[in-house]
């Protein structure tokens, strides 16, 4: 059998089972970005009842959205969908260069003028250079799914996790289980001239790369290191020296229970190397977890009872397709030496030959007698916030708050569970890394998962506080418009946007579209602009949506699992100032990976000053005659020039400074007293 990346995220986790009957490869977690969810509603109602009335507007922020939502009812098509846009403009849709039509896009990463979009089959590298018409500057061929992209200087790093990716990037994939062609883990590109990437190393790793994050350490120089978050089967040792998937009483050097950090000498990238493997989820036990939302259960009874095969996968009931299906029944047959279609012994014997299989790689389902199962062996993706020394492990059952002061050995702080959420999949940190909001990739980004009965609180983001150390759960946010069962839906992955003084942030929903969050207060997150299409296909579940949108230099660069890339602009409206958009535009980045997240500071402007004062204005932070004699003050000084605009300036930040101790928000009047006297000294 030859295995090539699926088009659907649930299929991965049906290709794992493929490889298990093929290759009787050891599977010691089937979840890269499959669901992790079974047990007791009641009990995950129970775990967050501060879930209820979580999704009111922040005080003083009047969100009045389009009614009927437009996003409900869009025709389906895949080039030529329904749309529905509030608060963001279109600037371009581009599709995608052909030799990836029809494959997957995956995630984002920017360097200079560049976006450079992953594929399962390679990478794409757009000049966006003008966002009206980004035009393709090489489409590189190198399958291993999923390729996660990330960069640093004049370097790419692309993530292989696939059994079919090779060494050789050749397209050809690899048929036998074990092979010295295969690559697992991380390929390394020398993008100096990104017409021609030039493939100057690899790290393999026995779990491969799923994600991987880089992290410039502000204490080292000379290294960059990658934190490799690997889900798939464990490599036999014969293809990969010292793999094991054995449970930790039974192999302490076991490939579970751990993360990669590789470190990457930028003089010498391809003396890149595997330098520790950090045992970060040591003492968790499985987390609480919740069961299949109603529109699942009706459909697997109905599965059942039209006679389909359905597995249960980590307590989710799954469909097997019928391509898979049949050619196990065919073996089944004639392995027996039977003719003839298969009987209902072996559609038995296939069910118990999975079963057992997905028992055994489950470590003997987990625990030591009647003691609690062990927590996740694996995180999916981790944000390292260098400015601050932290990251955001997203790890399956857990988020986990790790210190990354030594960039080699990260270490846990914190970690959260909770019912409510099936599979921690992604972080973001708010700027000032006082909150950071995790992701729930129920279902595994495959499934339809905002329905209008499913629970709000299921697939959702949740935020926390970051006090003392700790995290603190606050507030939930899931996209508010349902999508229909032909949309596969969940949180996704985003990045904020450098809005002054505010937390927002936009972020993918696969086929929900793209969401923009104001989390300022983060026991009120809320909805502040949007854009969807229908369904990629009107009679069948098909993948397309939002993998990932992150803001960049002044733009809103969307991968489009099926669509290729969009590119939005932010709008103003009541909720959303020019001045602040602009002041946001100011800040100029050189490189952005999103899970190396960046600490925004915003240049002296007068968009930055008169942002702050449309805040002041909007949440009442002082008083109208105040606000509207601080308008008029810093008009009068941008008009000016020289000496006269440099007096008016330091007049103007004396007064606001005395005003500053009554005012009902005098943090915010600091800050602008902040940036009118950086605008007087000349920045």
């Amino acid at each position: 059998m030859t295995l090539k990346p699926y088009e659907n995220m649930r299929s991965r986790t049906l290709s794992r089972l493929a490889a298990l009957l093929s290759f009787t490869v050891v599977l010691p977690a089937l979840t890269g970005c499959a669901s992790q969810y079974g047990g007791d509603p009641e009990m995950a109602a129970e775990m967050a009842p501060e879930a209820q009335a979580t999704f009111a507007n922040p005080p003083g922020l009047h969100v009045n959205p389009p009614t009927p939502d437009p996003r409900v009812g869009l025709a389906p098509g895949l080039f030529d969908a329904g749309e529905a846009i509030w608060n963001l403009r279109m600037v371009s849709t581009t599709p995608p260069e052909a030799p990836f039509v029809g494959k997957t896009n995956s995630d984002l990463a920017f360097t200079g003028n560049y976006a450079i979009q992953g594929n399962y089959d390679g990478v794409q590298v757009w000049d966006i250079s003008d966002p009206a018409n980004p035009t393709s500057v090489v489409t590189h061929r190198c399958p291993a799914s999923q390729s996660d992209v990330s960069v640093y200087d004049n370097l790419l790093f692309v993530s292989g996790e696939g059994m079919g990716g090779r060494l050789d990037c050749g397209d050809e994939g690899v048929q036998e289980a074990v092979s010295h062609h295969r690559l697992r883990g991380t390929r390394i590109f020398d993008i100096t001239d990104i017409a021609n990437p030039e493939y100057v190393a690899n790290v393999q790793t026995c779990r491969g790369s799923h994600t991987h994050t880089v992290l410039k350490h502000p204490g080292d120089d000379d290294n960059v290191y990658i934190y490799v978050s690997g889900s798939a089967p464990v490599r036999p040792a014969e293809e990969l020296a010292g793999c094991s998937g054995g449970m930790p009483d039974e192999d302490p050097n076991t490939a579970l229970f751990r993360i990669e950090v590789i470190r990457v000498p930028l003089a010498n990238p391809q003396a890149a190397a595997i330098v520790s493997s950090p045992r970060i989820f040591h003492d968790l036990v499985a987390p609480p977890q919740h069961g299949p939302a109603p529109a699942d259960i009706a459909e697997m009874e109905a599965a059942r009872a039209a006679g389909a095969f359905v597995i249960e996968v980590q307590g989710q009931a799954m469909v097997l397709p019928g391509a898979f299906v049949q050619p196990q029944l065919d073996s089944i047959v004639n392995a027996r030496g039977g003719e003839g279609p298969a009987t209902a012994a072996d559609s038995t014997a296939l069910r118990d030959q999975i079963s057992s299989m997905i028992a055994e790689a489950m470590g003997g389902g987990g625990g030591d007698g009647d003691g609690p199962a062990p927590g996740p062996t694996q995180c999916h993706d981790i944000t390292v916030y260098p400015a601050i020394g932290l990251a955001g492990g997203a790890c399956g059952g857990y988020g986990l708050l790790l210190d990354i002061s030594d960039p080699a050995n990260p270490t846990r702080l914190a970690a959260v569970a909770d019912s409510n959420f099936s599979y921690w999949h992604s972080a973001t940190f708010n700027n000032d890394g006082s909150a950071v909001m995790f992701t729930d990739e129920w279902g595994g980004g495959g499934g339809p998962k905002c329905r209008a009965s499913d629970p709000m609180e299921w697939g959702a983001n949740a935020v926390f506080t970051i006090e003392d150390g700790e995290m603190i759960f606050r507030s939930y946010y899931k996209l508010p418009a349902a999508q229909t069962s032909l949309e596969n839906c969940v949180a996704h992955n985003g990045s904020l946007i450098p809005i002054p003084g505010r937390d927002i942030m936009i972020q993918g929903w696969y086929q929900g579209g793209i969401s923009l969050i104001d989390w300022t207060d983060p026991d009120n997150p809320v909805e502040i602009a949007f854009h969807d299409r229908g369904p990629t296909n009107a009679e069948r579940m098909a993948m397309g949506g939002s993998w990932s949108v992150y803001w960049y230099n002044g733009v809103i660069v969307n991968s489009e699992i099926a669509r290729g890339l969009d590119i939005f602009e932010l709008v103003p409206s009541d909720l959303l100032t020019q001045n602040e958009i602009d002041a946001a535009n100011s800040v100029q980045l050189r490189q952005l990976n999103s899970q190396g997240q960046p600490i925004f500071e915003w240049p002296a402007t007068f968009a930055l000053a008169k942002a702050y004062l449309d805040q002041l204005e909007r949440w009442h932070g002082m008083t109208a005659p105040q606000v509207a004699s601080a308008r008029a003050a810093l008009a009068q000084a941008e008009s000016a020039s020289g000496s006269a605009r440099r007096d008016a300036l330091r007049s103007l930040a004396a007064t606001l400074s005395g005003q500053a101790a009554g005012a009902a928000d005098s943090d915010k009047v600091e800050d602008l007293v902040d940036a009118v006297e950086r605008l007087a000294n000349g920045g």
